[in-house]
């Protein structure tokens, strides 16, 4: 008879999801809850995602893949409605990509867009990017993966407002790619569970006229690029196998090469952990450990006159013989409690307190599979790190299997994708990139914030609930240009939802509303409110080809300058190759 059923569920998820790679906090991701060997359904294999399948027993393998290339032409209207009032017309010429592959042991979904935009009359021309990918792809089944994840999206860099995916964007909008990759293995040795993952991200902001011409701090600090490595092992036995409780060691790196000033963040921890079962739905977990982390930077290179020289892309350049100044050290002992409650497969439940960072931690998460088709998650999360490796951990949380939401009239990103596999218990995942943007600034960074996801298909409709709170405390080293931004406070609050679905064989529709409250802390009036919403019309005419109308507002609202208004319309065919 097993003693301890909850304890081994709840070991073997919460095992799944860090070998996944969540944002789960250092202290989490190093606890030894065991394995996959209990055979409950609701274990993430290795390297999945929130979107994962179920991995229960005496299911068949599944295998279903979906390629969907499509070209599109276009005439959009876009309306500027305030401060000034113009309208301005374009011809859109796209090409694209929705791709996806459900398997027992990998899954993917991609989606990527390229536009080409032909301005009639004042309206200007251009190329647009944009695409999402995330796939865990098994080299061994149910030990080792290859995870892998991508980002091109278009945002705002004009240091005053919130960098929203799909948000609002005009001439001072640049592009954003962000891209990462790693093993995770998951193996048993005897009754001890090894697990490992290794992922190394890359992400880059592009330049825009205003970057290049602003004078601010807040645009010569704009994020150029950075490079991120994240490591972690870890080692434990499960309640009941070995000893009445759960115990085990894990370790983790994390750096992050930021190229503005040369900052850089590491952070290194080595830890062990408890697992205690009270009954057969509440334990009580914890660990200790060490933790040294160090944030450093170098000052921006000055002429003759004391001024920081920038370079051609109105970045700040470094002075690459100025010493390294530290901006942040922290070095000894970190701790955590906790209280975990599973009273079923379908729901999961923990919190945690402790001091991390030299100063008190919170987080937690929960989890809810309401039914086969609807899922709800929430988590409380603490991390330090810079932009880059903020953006990274967002992809990583996303589901493997999902469909793209889109703006239809620019084809922007929305920023959240809609599920489509069978939702699994992995509360720290989310459906949204909202929370990891926020500012554009290169300083590193504490987050601490609290992120709602809940997603459900009904019959034809999909839809979907989203939104966060995300505090960001800037760090700079003193003695160099980005000191005055030390200690500084950016927050950003944000509601999203979307609904789709068909109304007929040949007819469907969507539909995606959003909103920011945001505050800029190194600037006086610096908040503010950016809102938008878009919906969709497809007719299907056969012979692959559709119709599409859409329509879309919205508008930005800041302290101390006008609000901005802009409203857009589109009608065009689309030809699919299959």
């Amino acid at each position: 008879m097993d003693r301890f059923p909850i304890a081994r569920r709840l070991g073997g998820a919460i095992a799944g999801l860090a070998m996944a790679g969540q944002a789960l906090p250092a202290q989490a991701q190093s606890l030894p809850y065991g394995n996959t060997a209990s055979g409950d359904d609701t274990v993430a294999a290795p390297g999945g995602g929130s979107g994962q399948a179920p991995r229960g027993r005496g299911t068949g393998p599944r295998r279903q893949v979906t390629v969907s290339p499509y070209i599109e032409a276009a005439q959009v209207v876009g309306a500027q409605l305030s401060p000034d009032q113009e309208v301005l017309t374009w011809t859109a010429l796209a090409a694209g990509v929705d791709a996806g592959l459900a398997g027992r042991n990998t899954q993917g979904s991609l989606s990527i867009r390229y536009e080409r935009r032909i301005g009639w009359g004042r309206a200007g021309s251009g190329d647009v990017l944009s695409g999402l990918a995330r796939a865990s792809v098994a080299v061994v089944p149910q030990a080792l993966a290859i995870e892998v994840g991508g980002l091109a999206a278009r945002s705002t860099v004009d240091g005053r407002s919130p960098a929203v995916p799909g948000g609002f964007t005009g001439a001072d909008s640049a592009q954003l790619y962000s891209v990462y990759a790693g093993p995770s293995l998951r193996t048993q040795a005897g009754a001890v569970a090894l697990t490992g993952s290794y992922r190394v991200g890359y992400t880059e902001v592009g330049t825009s006229d205003t970057l290049r011409t602003a004078t601010s701090t807040a645009n010569l600090d704009t994020f150029d690029h950075s490079i991120t490595h994240n490591a972690a092992v870890r080692a434990g036995v499960r309640p009941g196998d070995v000893l009445p409780i759960g115990v085990g060691v894990g370790a983790g790196y994390l750096r992050e090469d930021v190229s503005n000033l040369d900052q850089r963040v590491e952070d290194f921890h080595a830890r062990s952990d408890v697992i205690v079962p009270v009954s057969s739905a509440v334990a009580l977990v914890g660990g200790v450990g060490f933790e040294d982390v160090q944030i450093s930077g170098r000052d921006a290179l000055r002429d003759a006159s004391g001024a920081p020289v920038r370079g051609p892309d109105g970045r700040l350049v470094t002075d690459r013989a100025a010493p390294r100044q530290i901006a942040y050290q922290t070095k000894g002992f970190i701790w955590d409690a906790g209280i975990t409650w599973r009273p079923s497969s379908r729901t999961a439940f923990e919190a945690h307190v402790g001091r991390r960072y030299g100063s008190m931690t919170y987080y937690g998460s929960f989890g809810w599979r309401a039914s086969s088709r609807s899922s709800l998650s929430v988590a409380v999360y603490d991390s330090m790190t810079g932009l880059g490796g903020q953006i990274n951990r967002a992809l990583v949380e996303l589901p493997t299997e999902f469909t793209a939401l889109r703006d239809p009239t620019t084809g922007n990103l929305n920023g959240c994708v809609s599920p489509t596999g069978n939702p699994t218990l992995a509360p720290s995942g989310s459906n949204c990139l909202t929370s990891a943007f926020g500012s554009l600034r290169s300083a590193v960074f504490r987050s601490r914030g609290v992120q709602a996801t809940y997603a459900t298909q009904l019959g034809r409709l999909g839809a979907g609930l989203a939104g966060g709170y995300d505090r960001r405390r800037y760090v700079a080293a003193p003695g160099t240009l980005l000191a005055s931004i030390n200690g500084i406070v950016d927050e950003n609050t944000w509601l999203s939802a979307w609904l789709s679905g068909r109304l007929d064989e040949r007819s469907s529709f969507s539909t995606f509303v959003y909103a920011n409250w945001f505050s800029n802390g190194a600037l006086s009036g610096g908040q503010g409110t950016a809102l938008g919403a878009n919906a969709l019309f497809s007719r299907e005419f056969g012979n692959r080809i559709s119709g599409n109308a859409s329509f879309g507002i919205q508008g930005l609202r800041r302290d101390l300058t006008e609000d901005e208004w802009q409203a857009s319309a589109l009608l065009g065919l689309r030809y699919s190759f299959f």
